[in-house]
């Protein structure tokens, strides 16, 4: 599908990659990986077309189109956010267009029979494309992308002027999903997602024919969806089958030859040198030093992996907190009509390692700011336990370091028991290296800023930690060093993370938020997975059965399921039986769009202009009563689900 032939790049006279040659075949799900410096974002662009290589090509076939998700955000403004999307993907306005010029050439009586069957014939060639790109389902596929990315159908008539950084990302995704691409480039799509959405996407990719280059730092999700994986290492690019733990597996017996060999060459280099400058100046061993001179020059030297240097970094050993450090009881929170929690009643024992997860707006972070008292609620108590001491990291955090301090002072002031090598050494696996570490905190950049904080974090005495989204602006080395560290904090931990391999050696406890409910997992991030698996297969098997009766353990459970049962009907019979005949409705409505779309695709219909003039009226109407219809349903929905709700 795409080669890449002897290509190279430079920036200020350093190769990134030279006279490198790889394949991407149809159907590749690939993890494009390498240190940081190595060029992975570059070779993004270089693959899409907006940089140029120093020499070298890329070959595809004609017509093959590549969509790109940058990791910098764009402005996307004055459409709402499902026009942006639909008016976005090309080829249906341009099928749409290309049809109405047919049609109104085709209404001309003048035509001769010649020309009237070629514009037929052009017509029924767009009839199949249409077909075979799903334009008649265009608008529901847009709904279901939009839908699985987090957005609800109270956001498709938004501006997207209004949705935030993070939010226009999805929006860039979804257009990159929805459009007819060939191979689509991925450059850190996770970092804006939650848990849900994340595993929609995995899902989406895994389910998708589309050929992806993917560069993220995210190992669950590269994991779940790739099966090749292209490394750019001394200046080449090489691919290797399989997923990333594949790939770790390889390049840990590579390194280790790498350093065999490595050993070996410097021990020869070291003899050479040894014996030319021995007898450098004697003449009866020129011809010999001379052979050994050229034999230096010629070699070619092993180079080993970049590696950071491994580093080991402690939580200073914390006070004993009480057995609860935080009890919350009665809490509400609302900003302005939007209500997060009502009458909330949670605490934390000692020594529990949780994690929050849960779709965006849901409030994890609420919640997060509330423990911290970074917030206070409008109702409600919280009650710190004997000894409880917070620390507190989010985004936001790294905006209040004191912009006057270099990086080594601002750190300084936390570690006051480590010495200078050790704190520079903790600033280097966040990746301020050398003098770097004398920047002041007002010159740099978001980013850097929360990789500060988190290195403060690592050395704060509190013995309750509470992190979110620690990891959007780390490396893997960068985590590792987190994760560890983590792993034996012996105190108690509250992280708001969708990062799933990054929890997964760390929590011991899941608190899933969704509209201001909690469902608590008592297990690891495994283990809240696999049960979200098997809730989502229990539910498409056994509908109707609800968490109540789930949850329910004691003795007499039958009696009160029956009870619960009766009471639902009551209560929910009459919005049941109208949701049952808007169903039937919807049926017959999606039974007539089907048919009518097939009447489109027909020769009989697209070759008479007006009976297609006709067809399409009778789709748009068709499609309106099944948006009103679905609006109703979707409305008594909800109106089942309240009722539900409040049903004890």
């Amino acid at each position: 599908m795409l080669d890449v032939i002897n290509l190279s790049m430079q920036y200020g006279g350093k190769y990134l990659f030279d006279n490198t040659n790889f394949k991407i075949n149809k159907g590749d799900k690939i993890a494009l990986v390498g240190s940081n410096g190595t060029g992975k974002s570059t070779l993004l662009k270089l693959l899409k077309g907006t940089e140029e290589s120093e020499s070298g090509r890329i070959d595809m076939p004609k017509g093959t189109k590549i969509g790109y998700l940058s990791q910098e955000f764009t402005d996307l403004k004055g459409k709402t956010l499902f026009n942006e999307v639909k008016t976005s993907l090309g080829e249906i306005s341009q099928l749409q267009q290309k049809e109405d010029e047919l049609q109104l050439a085709l209404s001309d009586d003048t035509l001769d029979e010649n020309t009237k069957l070629d514009l037929s014939q052009q017509l029924g060639e767009i009839n199949t494309r249409k077909e075979e790109i799903d334009f008649y389902r265009v608008d529901s596929n847009i709904e279901k992308v939009l839908m699985g990315l987090g957005f609800s159908v109270s956001d498709f008539n938004r501006m997207t002027d209004e949705f935030s950084g993070g939010w226009q990302m999805r929006i860039e995704l979804a257009k990159i999903l929805l459009d007819t691409n060939d191979i689509i480039l991925l450059d850190e799509p996770t970092n804006h997602l939650d848990i849900d959405t994340l595993q929609w996407l995995i899902n989406f990719l895994k389910a998708s024919k589309v050929s992806a280059v993917i560069v993220s730092h995210d190992k669950y999700f590269v994991n779940e969806v790739t099966n090749r994986t292209l490394e750019i290492f001394n200046k080449k690019i090489s691919g290797f089958n399989g997923n990333y733990d594949a790939y770790l597996k390889f390049k840990e017996e590579r390194d280790e030859q790498l350093e065999a060999e490595f050993i070996q060459q410097q021990k020869k280099i070291k003899e050479t040198e040894k014996f030319i400058e021995r007898f450098r100046y004697k003449a009866t061993k020129a011809k010999q030093v001379q052979s050994r001179v050229k034999q230096l020059e010629k070699i070619d030297l092993v180079e080993l992996t970049n590696q950071e240097k491994s580093i080991t970094i402690r939580f200073p050993e914390p006070e004993r907190s009480g057995a609860i450090p935080v009890e919350m009881n009665g809490i509400s929170k609302a900003y302005g009509s939007n209500k997060v929690f009502e009458n909330l009643d949670f605490k934390v024992e000692r020594g529990e390692k949780i994690a929050f997860v849960g779709p965006n707006g849901a409030g994890k972070t609420t919640l997060a700011k509330l423990i911290a008292n970074k917030i206070q609620p409008n109702q409600g108590d919280i009650l710190l336990g004997h000894n409880t001491f917070i620390s507190y990291y989010a985004q936001e955090v790294a905006e209040n370091l004191n912009p006057e301090l270099d990086l080594l002072e601002s750190v300084a002031e936390i570690g006051t028991e480590y010495t200078l090598p050790q704190l520079r050494s903790l600033l280097g696996t966040f990746l301020f290296s050398s003098d770097d570490v004398f920047k002041k905190i007002s010159v740099l950049s978001g980013g850097e800023k929360s990789r500060v904080a988190l290195a403060k974090i690592l050395l704060t005495k509190a013995n309750l930690i509470i992190l979110d989204e620690p990891t959007n602006h780390l490396d893997a080395s960068s985590k590792a060093v987190l994760q560890e560290a983590l792993k034996e904090f012996s105190g108690t931990l509250i992280i708001v993370s969708h990062d799933v391999d990054f929890l997964r050696p760390v929590i011991n406890k899941v608190i899933e938020i969704r509209r201001g409910e909690f469902n608590t997992f008592a297990g690891d991030i495994d283990y809240y997975l696999s049960k979200k698996n098997a809730e989502a297969i229990d539910a498409s098997n056994n509908k109707g059965v609800s968490q109540a009766q789930e949850k329910s353990t004691r003795k007499d459970q039958k009696r009160l399921e029956a009870e619960l049962r009766q009471k639902r009907y009551k209560a929910t019979k009459e919005v049941v039986k109208a949701i049952e005949k808007i169903e039937l409705e919807i049926e017959k409505l999606e039974e007539k769009k089907t048919a009518i779309e097939g009447d489109l695709a027909s020769e009989e219909t697209f070759s008479n202009p007006a009976v297609a003039k006709e067809k399409n009226a009778e789709y748009e109407e068709t499609k309106k009563q099944l948006e009103k219809v679905y609006e109703k349903w979707s409305s008594l929905n909800e109106e089942l689900e309240e009722i539900e709700r409040n049903i004890n």
